[in-house]
């Protein structure tokens, strides 16, 4: 048998193309903003996770340029050998100094993060505990790591409690949670996660990919937001979001820290961040840190954007109803519904992502809309009025 045999074979995403609502691969011709040049039409950008709006900021883009300039385009090694920079060490040290924990260990990306932080930290003898709704990347670390991985319904904390009575006394436990979930836009029971680690001696881990720059005291992330910073273990977290960049970090305690650095695999065997992505991270953090009022407006816009689709009739996933976060999942329920409704939304000049299962449970598909710190409420008025009339045409 040919192993590409497969690569062959009828596609969903072949019947789709055919169908004209395929809705993947979308090509920007401008730079990523409120307002987007996308197949040579204009599109207002409801689809991106540039929070804060900082990928065009002027310092952010001299601070890459200026990197390119003395450092040149990459490294060409790993952090372990000729690939530390001194602006590795720079970045490193303001973002520990900015979430409050000893030390940070920087990573290619988001993804390799979690997957280099779970696979070095759970060993044979380990437990890891998930809720089902994490993000794909902690799933691939749990997949590398050598120990046993047990998964909770998202947010019931009665099946958390129940998985961490399954945890032998002689065996570690970390429990992963996102704490801003990617596509509902729901916050982690963070509190209550807490509660139980103390009540059976496990240890916590954030992913707040979604949550930096967008919860908490200045945009510090979801165990601000709860005052919890110091009952969780780790924080990670991504420079392609607010941060306006790319790369990845684990914040921690420093023993936690160098542990990772001499035991991930995906830390010790890939090049280290390009010198722009990490001049920018930093450039990015230093505007979040000068202008707070950032997370503010976000919050502000994203309530305002709740408001104007529950007043429109669109149907809002009830989780996020009451969560200040930019990700506001709207029910489309059938894939092919979804489908043909947000290929006719980039028509009329808003793009949004459809998601669809195993994203999502079956019937349960979405468009995830997300928000920016830069919009306008006038720009968010025009999109959802552009939604809405296509969503209840699509009805009739």
């Amino acid at each position: 048998m040919d192993i590409f045999e497969k690569c062959y074979a009828p596609s969903l995403a072949g019947r789709l193309k055919e169908e004209g609502v395929y809705p993947y691969f979308h090509a920007l011709q401008s730079r990523q903003d409120t307002e987007v040049i996308m197949e040579n039409k204009r599109r207002i950008m409801l689809g991106s996770n540039n929070y804060l709006g900082l990928t065009i900021h002027p310092e952010v883009i001299e601070a890459g340029i200026a990197a390119l300039e003395k450092y040149g385009t990459g490294c060409s090694g790993s952090r372990f050998l000729n690939g530390t920079l001194e602006l590795h060490l720079e970045l490193e040290e303001s973002l520990a100094k900015f979430l409050r924990k000893e030390s940070v260990v920087t990573f290619g990306t988001g993804f390799q993060s979690n997957v280099g932080i779970i696979s070095a930290l759970v060993d044979r003898h380990d437990y890891v505990i998930c809720d089902r709704e994490n993000h794909a990347s902690i799933y691939a670390g749990c997949q590398m790591s050598h120990g046993k991985m047990l998964r909770y319904s998202h947010s019931n904390m009665a099946e958390l409690e129940r998985a961490l009575q399954k945890v032998p006394e002689n065996s570690g436990a970390l429990i992963v949670t996102d704490g801003v979930f990617s596509m509902g836009g729901d916050i982690a029971k963070l509190p209550e996660i807490c509660s139980l680690a103390r009540k059976y001696g496990a240890r916590v881990m954030v992913d707040d990919a979604h949550g930096l720059g967008v919860l908490g005291e200045g945009g510090r992330g979801t165990a601000s937001h709860f005052g919890l910073e110091d009952q969780v273990d780790i924080y990670m977290g991504t420079f392609s979001k607010s941060l306006a960049s790319l790369g990845g970090y684990m914040a921690s305690s420093k023993e936690v820290a160098e542990y990772v650095r001499h035991a991930s695999r995906p830390f010790i065997f890939s090049a280290s961040l390009p010198p722009a992505n990490c001049a920018t991270a930093l450039a990015a953090l230093r505007i979040l840190e000068a202008h707070p009022e950032l997370p503010e407006r976000l919050r502000s816009l994203s309530l305002y954007a709740r408001e104007g689709m529950t007043k429109r009739g669109l149907k809002i996933r009830e989780s996020a109803l009451c969560a200040p976060t930019p990700i506001i999942p709207l029910y489309t329920y059938e894939t092919y519904r979804t489908l043909r409704v947000a290929a006719e939304i980039y028509d009329r000049g808003v793009y949004v992502n459809p998601t669809l299962p195993p994203a999502t449970p079956e019937g349960e598909a979405l468009l995830r809309t997300s928000y920016m710190a830069t919009h306008t409420e006038a720009l968010l008025d025009e999109a959802m009025d552009i939604i809405a009339d296509v969503m209840v045409n699509c009805d009739e």
